[in-house]
């Protein structure tokens, strides 16, 4: 059995793992010089594999896609990724968010060991190939440092990623092929992304890069605690990319989405109002803010931008009034940071063009894995999880198809 991997991310190297370990003659295509370099990325801030709650909290995360990823990951969930990560040298810990990291918290220990893994195994690998579709025979072509190549393995696993970080190979680029063979794509859309913001020359110019900490962000009914930071052009962080794809779906819908920032949400309304009931006297509003509310200076910032956004005047507001101002600070968001500058991507394949083995049903032998499928996942160890699970489903689904 001779196959062809296509992606070298974490989703096409577990395929390649784990057509190998069935035995199979695997080849990984990918057109940058190097492997698993968004993994790489991933993992310069701690990589965080994956998450640590019960799979009936943690299927949940990926919305609309979770009766589609369900198999696949209840096949290789959590604890399998942890174990699999250990056999490698790499045991890992859970933090106290519930996420999961390698103990040596970088990314490049664990792709070293996977790697030679995989040459020990008899993986090749051929870098510098970028993939260019189809022939009319249904070969593949790729555009080689020797010149075009041309080939038919067995079977294919394509595993090429959806289009944020396009400087470390997923550009998105593999899209024309799959439509010219009318396969169903949901539009490649930003996750995990920041948004745009109309701040003020003067908040920009303050705040900008400085954390929003220990706020709650709510949109649609939905709340998230934790961090956002403010951007030259607007807001990110955790907290945000928690709530992103409903902001995102709002924005391009509307044009707009009215988030709303708890400032202190540790703090009951009755407790709020208490502090915010105590005689301002002589302080500016920004002192007494911050000693009577325990507001941090890009807080009070952040405070005060929306009250001279809205036409309001905090100085004017009874506590009451203030209280509720500082429980509920409205953000207009006015557009989504383009995919180049988002962690991940919404949309790619649709479930409806694969079968159970993530095999396309117009492409016999043609298996996909990855985010180059319709789902997306926030932050958090999700994203990894899906994409390490598709990639052992596409590999057994091809072993499958071969095996008869």
């Amino acid at each position: 059995m001779n196959i062809a991997v296509i992606g070298a991310g974490p989703a096409g190297l577990m395929a390649a793992e784990v057509l190998a370990t069935g035995g199979a003659r695997v080849t990984i295509y990918d057109r940058m010089p190097s492997v698993g370099r968004k993994f790489l990325m991933a993992g310069r801030g701690g990589l965080n594999l994956t998450h640590s709650e019960p799979l009936d909290a943690f299927l949940p995360r990926y919305r609309e896609a979770a009766p589609h990823l369900r198999a696949a990951i209840e096949a290789f969930p959590p604890d399998a990724l942890r174990a699999w990560s250990e056999a490698l040298g790499q045991p890992t810990f859970v933090g106290t968010s519930g996420r999961v990291f390698p103990q040596a918290m970088k990314a490049s220990p664990l792709l070293r060991a996977w790697l030679r893994r995989l040459d020990h195994s008899g993986v090749q690998l051929a870098l510098r190939h970028r993939w260019l579709g189809w022939d009319a025979s249904n070969a593949l072509q790729f555009e080689a440092p020797e010149g075009l190549k041309s080939l038919k393995p067995d079977a294919t696993v394509i595993a090429l990623g959806g289009a944020s970080w396009p400087k470390l190979g997923a550009d998105g680029g593999w899209i024309d092929s799959f439509e010219a063979k009318g396969i169903d794509i949901a539009r490649l859309r930003s996750a995990n992304s920041g948004f745009h913001v109309r701040w003020s020359d003067l908040f920009r110019n303050r705040f900008e890069g400085q954390p929003l900490k220990g706020v709650a962000l709510s949109f649609g009914g939905e709340t998230v605690r934790g961090e956002a930071t403010i951007t030259r052009d607007g807001i990110e962080g955790g907290a945000i990319y928690a709530l992103s794809a409903p902001l995102r779906e709002a924005v391009l819908a509307h044009g707009e989405a009215a988030l709303h920032v708890a400032l202190r949400p540790d703090l009951a309304m009755s407790d709020l109002t208490a502090r915010v009931s105590t005689p301002r006297q002589k302080q500016s509003m920004s002192t007494y803010l911050r000693k009577a509310a325990g507001l941090s200076p890009v807080a009070i910032g952040l405070l005060q931008e929306a009250a001279i956004g809205g036409g309001l005047n905090l100085s004017a507001m009874d506590s009451e009034a203030l209280a509720a101002f500082i429980d509920a600070v409205p953000i207009k968001l006015t557009g989504v940071a383009p995919l180049d500058r988002a962690i991940s991507t919404a949309g790619g394949i649709a479930f409806s063009e694969i079968d159970a083995q993530f095999m396309l049903r117009k492409m016999p032998s043609v298996f996909v894995a990855g985010e180059m499928l319709d789902w997306e996942a926030p932050t958090g160890g999700y994203l990894l999880q899906a994409c390490f699970a598709t990639g052992v489903a596409a590999g057994h689904g091809a072993l499958n198809y071969l095996k008869g």
